[in-house]
């Protein structure tokens, strides 16, 4: 199945430009277009990972949060245990 494509327009600094069109005709990456795709993915990427932190943070303050945690935690720690010798067979 192929992605949806949107052709967009933006400015970006003609040094950085000049290095993706060297990387390009290196081989470094397959094009312009591939090297800007894959440093927004990587970029947005960062972005995800930074939010759930937050919201890792955010949720280790809450206590109603935690003991819901701590609940989960003590209903499965016999299985839990059980399977932790376990491991190496799957």
């Amino acid at each position: 199945m192929a992605t949806k494509v949107k052709n967009v327009t933006f400015s970006l600094p003609t040094e950085l430009m000049e290095k993706y069109k060297s990387y390009a005709k290196s081989s470094y990456i397959p094009s312009v277009n591939a090297g800007v795709k894959e440093a927004l993915e990587e970029y947005s990427l960062k972005i995800e990972k930074d939010k759930l932190k937050k919201e890792m943070m955010k949720a280790a303050k809450d206590p109603i949060f935690v003991q819901d945690l701590e609940e989960s935690m003590r209903a499965f720690e016999y299985s839990d245990i059980e399977s932790a010798g376990r491991e190496k067979e799957w």
